[in-house]
């Protein structure tokens, strides 16, 4: 590893710039408490954090719209909203990055999902929820349905980030599904069934654990749950991340494509699964084969974990690390397994 050179990388982000997508899922703002340690409080046996700075970040699915904005492609995203302050700073955040509003449903019966981190010294100290996670009501699932329905029919790809909030149902994809020609899937095992007849799904190795019902210990329950995934939705591909150990590839009647771990040093998986889905769909929609998709989402994923925070990875970035793993050689190498 790799078979893919940086040249090969950058001509598919070239690609990928302009390209048309839809992100619909949970929204939520990622607040950060950032600060040092110095002393136990006297009022419990807990940390005192002296605040250094503070700051926020999209989260959830406007995360994957941060990602796709930075890769160059023409986002928009839909969901629902609560009626509070939190509401306006998403709007603003999105509108900074140029992120298309006109999916957001209010509801003013729910607020907008915020994630507040105090993170000391780069360790994550504790966080704290702020959201009602129950699911969202008949009439409102309607519209938003009716909204992607007629979205996905002018987007080149279509990405539904679950994170079990209440948004998601199979109206929703199948509107996404009979629009649109790529529509993956970031799903959480409650609602992996929604998902069925997607291009891919991509979990993580313990979201398909639970999915699949296996326990995955070693190289073959690793290959029994991703079969299962695939034919229990009949999906064209299942990618499982696997933290350090790199990331999987299932497709129908091949072989199990694998590739190792990118980062040089992790110091924050935050947001990685987000970053992967936004390339490896990205990528995908510009018309790069499936498996130079996955090396770049693997490599893009390990640019996103050497940082601390929720982040996105820049073509530059992705680039860069893999011509260190190629020995910082940019030559082209032989693709023609693809």
């Amino acid at each position: 590893m790799p078979s893919l050179s940086a040249a090969q990388a950058h001509q598919f982000f070239e690609r990928m710039r302009g390209r048309r997508v839809l992100v619909v899922g949970d929204l939520m703002v990622d607040e950060w408490i950032w600060g040092r340690v110095s002393r136990i409080s006297p009022e419990a046996p807990v940390p005192v954090v002296e605040v250094t700075d503070h700051s926020f970040t999209l989260g959830g699915a406007g995360n994957v719209a941060a990602n796709l904005r930075v890769l160059g492609a023409d986002v928009t995203v839909a969901g629902v909203i609560g009626d509070d302050a939190e509401a306006e700073r998403l709007r603003k955040m999105m509108g900074d990055l140029g992120v298309g509003d006109e999916g957001l449903f209010v509801s003013h019966d729910r607020p907008t999902t915020r994630k507040t981190r105090i993170v000391a010294h780069n360790q994550q100290v504790v966080r704290a929820d702020w959201e009602r996670a129950v699911q969202i009501p008949e009439a409102m699932a309607v519209k938003l349905g009716a909204h992607v329905r007629e979205a996905s029919r002018n987007v080149d790809a279509v990405i539904f980030s679950d994170y079990a909030k209440g948004l998601l149902n199979r109206a929703l994809v199948e509107a996404a599904l009979d629009s649109c020609d790529v529509v993956t899937a970031d799903p959480k095992p409650q609602n992996l069934d929604l998902f069925g007849g997607v291009t891919c799904i991509a979990p993580n190795a313990g979201e398909a654990a639970q999915a699949a019902g296996i326990t995955i210990t070693d190289d073959t329950t690793l290959e029994q749950a991703g079969r299962a995934l695939l034919e229990r939705l009949g999906c064209a591909h299942a990618l499982i991340t696997r933290g350090e150990h790199g990331m999987s590839l299932f497709s129908p009647g091949k072989p199990r494509y694998d590739v190792a771990a990118a980062a040089r040093t992790v110091y924050d998986v935050s947001g990685a699964g987000d970053t992967v889905i936004s390339v490896f769909t990205l990528a995908l929609a510009a018309g790069a084969p499936v498996l130079d998709a996955v090396t770049l989402a693997n490599y893009a994923a390990g640019a996103v974990v050497e940082k601390l925070g929720t982040a996105a990875a820049s073509p530059q970035e992705v680039v860069e690390l893999l011509q260190h793993h190629n020995g910082g050689a940019s030559d082209s190498a032989d693709s023609a397994q693809r």
